[in-house]
């Protein structure tokens, strides 16, 4: 797997997770823990970006 998807992958299992949280799938629902979960989607992202420039 390229490390790009690897990234992307990860981005949308946070966003997964996070949803899961919020509408208590499998979890007891928490807003709270959803919003948290919700904000690694960005850093995930921002990250597999800095890395990727830097891997140029």
């Amino acid at each position: 797997m390229d490390s790009k998807n690897l990234y992307i992958v990860a981005a949308v299992a946070s966003l997964a997770l996070s949803l899961a949280h919020y509408f208590g799938v499998g979890f007891t629902a928490n807003a709270d823990t959803a919003v948290y979960i919700g904000l690694w989607v960005p850093a995930i992202l921002s990250l597999g970006t800095l890395l990727g420039k830097k891997s140029k």
